[in-house]
């Protein structure tokens, strides 16, 4: 069984209303990633030196050596960086969430004790603030447990949100089986919050950012001066805004640390987007807490039958008769590389529409015989299958005068007569007269055309009828 686990559809073409509390148009998550004093050090029993998002252009680790000029970048942002942000947050009462790397958040009780003095959210950066990606699994688990077994004794409480960052494959689904996070952040993938499915747990997911983040201050292409981080913080707050005030809030995330934002000419461009956010009405600033909290009691999560899930007895079993009597169009299209994105019913009915679409022209011919007659025989002794007998009563053909039921019995012979198959017309896209008239007109036309019209029709119907069952 082929199955795609990436999700391409998300929240598909009308995500929620994400109703923020107070009517806001827009959440504006400011993150402050507490790093310093986690990174690759050999004062911290790694074998190298960091790389990673300084000023140093170009960096590379050095294997054995400590690099005093990295240290002392990371070490500005906590004598330094850290406190001019704090003093920032802290006098416009703007609440904070830290992504807090357990080790670093050790080496820095002074900062931990702001933290909490000003009630900003403390989440967990995992267990040091190094890459996780060729980490084995039970390293990692091993790890995510004492990241939180270490914040909690350093911060107070355990952690209730995550975000690892530098993560591997692995570290969305072990964070969530661990099953005591509120939130986790590994995703770059949305603009709202969504519900994860990992076994039996159903986990939030609140996506981060890496492009309204100062660490394009740190790479390349990036930020080189605060005015640009301003002008694009203003651009995204500006499209997010305006699609707030047209019915689709969304969340806004900035990511910011302090040895990169904590420097003066940066921090500028950063003030400046803040007095700017704020000049308009309607704007939330939360913890991401907060946001998790809103998002359980608003959007609470409902599990349903997912098509990419079923084993093949179940998916033929539900969706076998979508396709009038011809259940290999299911059984075919289980084989198929199914995902995420075919949960939906415009997915389920492209996935099984390229079956119907590929199968032979005397496959495709059975599927059109197998499609009963407008108001014919079998509806007049209720012989339909369920799909057919809805459909057909939903546009009244099921009520017809005797002189109507005596029309469609003409134009029903005289049609398979000329074309040899049934007329075949999505009825829940027309009215008795429309169905009529195109009766009338698809008469007239060539075998050829007829036959790829009414196999169009085939895949409407199919469409509609998986609307139904995957609402």
């Amino acid at each position: 069984m082929k199955r795609y686990p990436r999700d391409m559809r998300g929240h598909g073409p009308t995500p929620p209303d994400a109703a923020w509390p107070g009517g806001a148009r827009i959440a504006v998550s400011i993150v402050l990633n507490y790093e310093e004093g986690g990174e690759n050090c050999l004062l911290h029993g790694d074998a190298q030196s960091e790389a990673f998002l300084s000023d140093i252009a170009g960096a590379q680790p050095w294997p054995g050596q400590r690099h005093w000029n990295m240290e002392s970048i990371y070490d500005y942002g906590a004598r330094a960086g850290f406190w001019r942000l704090h003093r920032l947050f802290t006098g416009l009462n703007i609440p904070v969430t830290v992504y807090g790397v357990a080790t670093a958040l050790a080496r820095s009780p002074e900062q931990v004790a702001a933290m909490k003095s000003a009630g900003w959210e403390i989440a967990s950066h995992g267990l040091k603030w190094v890459e996780h990606r060729d980490m084995p699994e039970e390293e990692e688990r091993r790890q995510i447990a004492e990241a939180i077994r270490l914040h909690a004794e350093v911060v107070g409480e355990r952690p209730r949100g995550w975000y690892t960052g530098r993560c591997s494959v692995n570290t969305v689904r072990l964070t969530a089986e661990e099953g005591g996070f509120d939130w986790i952040s590994d995703t770059y993938d949305d603009d709202q919050p969504y519900w994860l499915e990992t076994g039996t747990r159903d986990q939030l997911v609140i996506p981060y950012t890496l492009e309204a983040n100062d660490m394009r201050f740190a790479t390349a292409p990036g930020y080189i001066e605060g005015e640009q981080f301003f002008t694009y913080l203003r651009d995204s707050f500006d499209t997010l805004y305006a699609e707030g005030c047209a019915g689709q809030a969304k969340m806004f995330s900035i990511g910011l640390h302090c040895r990169l934002i904590g420097r003066p000419g940066k921090i500028a461009g950063l003030k400046r987007f803040l007095d700017y956010a704020r000049t308009h009405e309607r704007v939330w600033f939360p913890c991401r807490g907060d946001i998790a909290r809103h998002w359980h009691e608003t959007h609470p999560h409902r599990r349903r039958p997912r098509p990419s899930r079923m084993d093949r007895e179940s998916f033929v079993a539900h969706f076998g008769g979508i396709y009038e009597h011809s259940p290999w169009i299911a059984e075919r299209a289980f084989e198929l590389e199914l995902g995420p994105a075919h949960d939906s019913p415009a997915g389920l009915a492209n996935a099984l529409a390229r079956i119907f679409r590929s199968a032979t022209p005397a496959e495709r011919l059975s599927v059109l015989k197998a499609h009963p007659d407008l108001a014919g025989k079998l509806a007049q002794a209720r012989r339909l299958t369920a799909s057919s007998s809805f459909e057909q009563s939903s546009a009244g053909l099921d009520a017809l005068t005797d002189a109507e039921r005596a029309e469609f019995a003409t134009l029903n012979a005289d049609y398979v007569a000329k074309h040899g198959f049934p007329f075949i017309i999505a009825v829940r896209d027309h009215d008795k007269a429309g169905i009529l008239a195109a009766f009338e007109t698809r008469l007239a036309h060539d075998s050829a055309t007829e036959f790829a019209t009414a196999c169009r029709q085939v895949e409407r119907i199919a469409e509609l009828r998986l609307q139904d069952m995957l609402k």
